[in-house]
């Protein structure tokens, strides 16, 4: 079952999703409330909005009617637009999005992923609408990018997904549903969804601080994980301004065939990228770096590239996560045969690292790794200029 289309905020009634709490006291403050409730109201806010979920003012039974009926006419907390909503046969969820254009001429949409396991549910979150990385092996580097998400678009993800999984108190869980079998439904958050969140920095590193903040939805910072192909300047502040865990698409042990990969690559080739992770906050061998490297058939995936990789990451605290090529329409790539990956994860777990060989989920849906895309675009100058009155 798919929501009904939302009205969008506007301008004048801003979404309070992803505002901080000081923001959150500036619209308490526009809808006349006084300055000493002010932070009274806030706290009252977040609870509703973060512990309890509820997406209505009316239903804020310890809050006023006036100051209900205030804020419903000054301030919007719709969740985003459901436009679809795809179940696989393992038991993954993908939603595609709709956001306001802000900027892009017309409405954009996004995908986002659950992943549901046995002792835990993980939510792929997307930073952007389409990429500008343009790494081959991914669909999403396939669409240019149209523009970046805001932070009440990046957290309402997380909202949606608690709504439709029942994770929110007094919610029910969908009938049928695989689900993890004890604790919280969605456990996990990556930014490994679309889009590059270190080219979105300040929008990312706001929405994780309402995601991980304690009173709220309280997902621990070891339980969100950033992936990034090496914005190399932007490394080291990840560690010290979001303190997440941090996942590195690396794919390739050589320069010359990472620039063809992941381009990113020739602006900050693999010495720069691994000495940044060796110099990550943090970084230990209680919290290590996930390097993350798609098995990709007689590209990559051979023993000699397996033994340069452990050469590579000598000195990091790192787990290597292999994952086996999800294919995409017009994709010139193929997975790696599975005895290959096998022995190449061989070579690595006799070198000491954890080297999980990761389970396909998704892939009839275009939910797996590397597959999300959507058809949004962004409008020329011209063609905004003359859709608009």
């Amino acid at each position: 079952m798919v929501r009904p289309a939302i009205v969008s905020p506007t301008p004048e009634r801003p979404h309070v999703i992803g505002m901080t709490r000081e923001e959150l006291g500036g619209v308490l403050a526009l809808a006349g409330v006084p300055a000493k409730q002010i932070r009274m109201r806030t706290a009252q806010l977040w609870h509703w909005l973060y512990v309890r979920g509820v997406d209505d003012f009316a239903k804020m039974a310890n809050i006023s009617r006036d100051l209900r009926q205030k804020l419903s006419e000054t301030a919007d907390i719709a969740r985003p637009e459901i436009v679809d909503e795809q179940i696989s046969v393992d038991g993954t969820r993908k939603w595609l999005f709709r956001f306001p254009a802000r900027g892009a001429g017309k409405p954009v949409e996004i995908e986002t992923v659950y992943i549901p396991e046995e002792g835990r549910g993980t939510l792929c979150v997307s930073s952007q609408v389409g990429c500008t990385l343009t790494c081959t092996f991914c669909h999403t580097g396939t669409q240019r990018l149209v523009r970046n998400l805001t932070p009440d678009e990046i957290v309402g993800q997380v909202m949606v997904a608690r709504d439709r999984l029942g994770d929110f108190p007094d919610a029910d869980t969908p009938e049928g549903g695989i689900l993890p079998s004890e604790g919280r439904l969605v456990s996990n958050v990556v930014m490994m969804g679309m889009g590059e969140p270190l080219y979105n920095f300040d929008n990312v590193r706001k929405a994780l601080s309402v995601v991980s903040d304690g009173e709220g939805l309280a997902l621990s910072k070891r339980r969100i994980t950033l992936s990034t192909s090496g914005v190399v300047p932007m490394i080291a502040p990840t560690g010290e301004d979001m303190g997440v865990g941090l996942a590195i698409s690396l794919h390739a042990v050589r320069d010359e065939l990472r620039d063809v990969l992941v381009p990113i690559n020739k602006k900050y080739p693999l010495a720069q990228l691994l000495e940044a992770c060796r110099t990550y906050p943090g970084v230990s061998n209680a919290r290590r770096i996930t390097f993350e490297y798609v098995m990709l058939k007689d590209v990559n995936d051979s023993l000699a590239d397996a033994r340069e990789l452990v050469r590579l990451l000598q000195g990091i605290p790192a787990k290597i996560n292999l994952i086996p090529f999800n294919p995409w329409p017009g994709s010139a790539y193929e997975c790696s045969d599975w005895d290959q990956i096998e022995r190449f994860a061989e070579v690595v777990n006799q070198a000491g690292y954890a080297s999980p060989i990761r389970t396909p989920r998704g892939r009839d849906i275009f939910a797996a790794c590397g597959q999300l895309k959507s058809e949004s675009e962004r409008m020329r100058k011209t063609e905004r200029a003359a859709a608009t009155p």
